[in-house]
């Protein structure tokens, strides 16, 4: 080990080739991984500097990609900046073990309140195993000189023609944006290495790397061919520029919708960037079938119990551009947004607004909805500024009865729960919905089983400690969003779903994904299970018990109200407790039961069989020219009597007054 690592540290590094996100560059990178500044598997204490100006840029900071806070000078800033502005200021990083470094990233800093020129445009590098003796990268007989920034936010790639092994390595700032006394020595850091011996990776035997779209498909069909009895493929339309957006559905019987039995779903890559959910999802589907030919018999009750949807990739334009550049050089935001610039989480119908518009102008309470709102003509039409992505999300959500879902994001560890928006357009506010309490279980229930949002040690992702909330926030408490994915399928639909922030990285290193996957894996299978809480049942006709769609079900002190499906079943989601539930449809009597939700991880079955109004009954039967039943002709007869009755008054009531007038007359 001494004579290797001697070697090592005398073998020269050689002037190394710099990119500026090219495909060439993602082809290389991939020998070596990042060690982690990015994603945190670099711990805080492994990062020292030289000096640092305050707190808020310590090394610590000076991670790839972090994003600094709103306010300027707190904790949160966006790079390491020196003390001082000399070329003997250094940031270290101990990589813990013997490592094969073979490359650096820099970015300049991150501030919406500085300047955008905090930038190094050179640097040197040095190794040590000890933190005593340093040897430099070397370029022949010279010190080997690396290019850095021309601005904040490009990442920069520099590879070492030779690589180095040792423990410890520096980057050390040689030239700087200079204009009088503005320009700092700022940076934001990724380094390369193979970490000796190799780490191990995850026990399940699944498919980890990422997937461009061919590979997703050709992945998803593996699936389909490997598990035909339960899988089926299909597509809801077709990205801006053509690509198919493909659903894998799980369930003992594919294509089918069964009475009694709820759907799940699934979204991931609404932002192409943020790429971990595009491949946890392939992973997921891999494992459902692999264990369900195994014989778990957890995956085999939730196969046949649910109907399972997942959609890896909701914009694979975004997600192709951010591809080509590949991890850590397709810097913070490439690919966010669709082939036309959009947004996809602000893209959706703003039922907000029309909700809380109509309960500030109708003085009749009993007159408003609180449920199924109408899409505005406005968003339907041509000329909007919508996304063909989300026209067709919104199509598949109205076609398919969902019940509950996620979907899947990064650049954060927190779960986020309705509402996205708040009511008076603050940057930030409370604002819950009438299902608050069983949000927060949702959001509950992914973040503690989630191996890193789980684990109290571990530091911020970038400018907002959610650690300090359990790591579930309200998410118009932590940003306004407007016209969220959230908010539409919680106003518009029956669904309830929630955002799930999955790693500070929006594009981990293919090595980081098993790792990832063991993070995650029990979180995305104890939420799908959540999907049985609650009550369910079905709202039947009592006289021919066909089941009754678009029956209202109401629960007593929660104002939110969902429907029964095509075949009147229903799922309403609830925490443990004793409700009082009504179900009420045009043209028939109202029925209320009490339905306890017990702790199980099954549902309360709650059942209706409604009776028809009279009226309808009869109007039923004489369109059909059938025979009036015993019943419906007593009640009619009833009826006659009770309004003869009445009318016998009234003329009785008239001739009276009338025999008044006369005699006064």
């Amino acid at each position: 080990e001494t004579s290797l690592l001697q070697l090592s540290l005398f073998s020269t590094c050689r002037l190394g080739l710099n990119f500026e996100m090219t495909d060439k560059a993602l082809l290389v990178v991939s020998e070596c991984p990042p060690l982690g500044l990015e994603s945190l598997k670099v711990k805080d204490t492994q990062l020292r500097a030289s000096s640092y100006k305050r707190r808020g840029l310590g090394p610590h900071r000076g991670r790839l990609n972090i994003q600094s806070g709103t306010v300027d000078g707190d904790i949160y800033d966006g790079a390491w900046c020196a003390q001082y502005r000399d070329k003997k200021q250094w940031l270290e990083v101990d990589a813990r073990r013997l490592t094969r470094f073979t490359g650096v990233i820099l970015q300049g800093r991150n501030s919406i309140w500085r300047s955008v020129w905090d930038i190094v445009h050179t640097y040197k590098v040095q190794f040590s195993n000890d933190t005593l003796v340093w040897k430099p990268c070397m370029n022949g007989t010279e010190e080997a000189i690396f290019e850095g920034n021309q601005d904040a936010e490009t990442p920069v790639l520099a590879l070492f023609d030779t690589s180095t092994v040792a423990r410890y390595i520096r980057i050390n700032p040689q030239t700087w944006y200079q204009n009088g006394t503005k320009g700092d020595i700022c940076l934001r850091a990724e380094v390369l290495g193979c970490a000796l011996p190799e780490p191990t990776e995850s026990k399940d035997k699944l498919d980890f790397r990422h997937h461009n779209y061919k590979e997703m498909r050709k992945l998803m069909k593996s699936v389909q061919d490997e598990c035909p009895d339960i899988t089926r493929i299909y597509s809801i339309g077709k990205s801006y520029t053509g690509l198919k957006l493909y659903v894998m559905e799980i369930s003992d019987n594919p294509g089918k919708h069964e009475l009694g039995e709820p759907e799940f779903r699934y979204v991931a890559g609404m932002h192409g960037n943020e790429v971990l959910g595009r491949e946890l999802l392939l992973n997921l589907m891999q494992y459902i079938c692999q264990e369900y030919k195994r014989g778990d018999q957890r995956i085999v009750h939730l196969v046949k119990e649910t109907r399972i949807h997942l959609l890896p990739s909701m914009n694979p334009d975004g997600y192709e551009m951010a591809f080509k550049k590949g991890s850590e050089l397709a810097g913070w935001s490439l690919g966010r947004y669709s082939y036309e610039g959009i947004d996809m989480n602000h893209n959706f119908a703003d039922l907000n607004s029309v909700m809380w518009t109509a309960i500030e102008l109708e003085t009749d309470q009993s007159k408003l909805i609180n449920h199924y709102f109408p899409i505005p003509e406005q968003y339907t039409t041509e000329e909007a500024f919508v996304a063909s992505e989300t026209r067709a999300v919104i199509s598949w959500m109205q076609n398919i009865p969902f019940v509950l879902g996620a979907n899947l994001h990064g650049g954060e560890l927190v779960v986020t729960y309705p509402y996205d928006m708040t009511r008076d357009w603050a940057p930030r506010e409370h604002t819950p919905t009438a299902d608050e309490s069983f949000f927060r279980w949702l959001a509950v229930v992914y973040a503690s089983t989630n191996q890193v949002m789980s684990n109290h040690d571990r530091r911020p992702c970038h400018n907002k400690d959610f650690l300090r909330y359990n790591n579930i926030i309200n998410g118009a408490d932590w940003h306004n969003v407007p016209g969220s994915m959230n908010d539409f399928s919680y106003l518009h639909t029956n669904c309830f779903e929630v955002t799930v922030e999955l790693s500070c990285d929006k594009f981990p290193h293919a090595s980081e994904l098993p790792i990832e996957w063991e993070n995650n894996r029990e979180s995305l299978l104890t939420y799908m299970e959540q999907v049985h809480r609650g009550i369910k049942g079905v709202v039947r006709d009592k006289d021919t018990g066909a089941g009754i769609a678009d029956a209202v079900i109401k629960v007593d002190d929660i104002d939110h109200h969902i429907r029964s499906v095509a075949d009147g079943d229903y799922w309403r989601l609830l925490n443990p407790g004793e409700y009082r539930v009504t179900a009420t449809t045009d043209g028939y009597f109202p029925s209320s039961r009490t339905c306890q939700v017990m702790y199980d991880h099954y549902p309360t079955i709650c059942d209706f069989r409604l009776t028809k109004m009279p009226k309808e009954r009869l109007k039923e039967l004489l369109m059909k020219g059938g025979k009036l039943p015993k019943d419906l002709q007593l009640r009619l007869r009833q009826l006659r009597m009770r309004k003869l009755r009445v009318t016998t008054k009234a003329i009785n009531r008239r001739r009276a007054a009338a025999a008044k007038r006369a005699k006064r007359v």
